[in-house]
């Protein structure tokens, strides 16, 4: 299989194995309007197998966010590409405090039965545990 470099644009390497289309949907990247290639289950050498997507972008890293990235694809790098070259590499990292990514489970939480914003704080970075900061729900992803 042979997948072309790109000339400007992104690159997520050590994507977990299985989870790139999940990453993609965090990050709001639709993959029928935009210009990208997914390798799923490729060999690595650190991990045994990963994902990597690349993505065809002049506007390069600020089209994605680096917070939700570090939140589903915690062990991901990112490289930025300009004329074919990686000039920037970006490693991701668990953010402090998410907003209107995650949702609260807890049926008796406000954010379930009337809208509000939802916000979750990091309370174990080991665990990668969030809750919820209105009822200290744990976070389900």
């Amino acid at each position: 299989m042979e997948v072309t470099s790109i000339q400007n644009g992104i690159i997520i390497d050590h994507v977990p194995a299985g989870t790139a289309l999940k990453v993609l949907e965090y990050l709001k990247i639709d993959p029928s309007k935009t210009k990208l290639a997914l390798i799923m289950n490729t060999d690595s050498h650190m991990y045994g197998t990963k994902d990597i997507i690349k993505i065809e972008d002049e506007s390069g890293v600020d089209a994605i966010d680096l917070d939700v990235l570090g939140l589903v694809a915690r062990t991901a790098t990112v490289g930025i590409v300009r004329g074919g070259r990686i000039v920037e590499k970006k490693k991701p990292t668990l953010p402090e405090h998410v907003v209107n990514i995650i949702k609260c489970v807890n049926p008796r939480c406000v954010t379930t039965t009337e809208p509000a914003v939802q916000m979750f704080h990091l309370v174990h970075s080991d665990r990668q545990e969030y809750r919820c900061d209105y009822c200290d729900e744990e976070a389900k992803f």
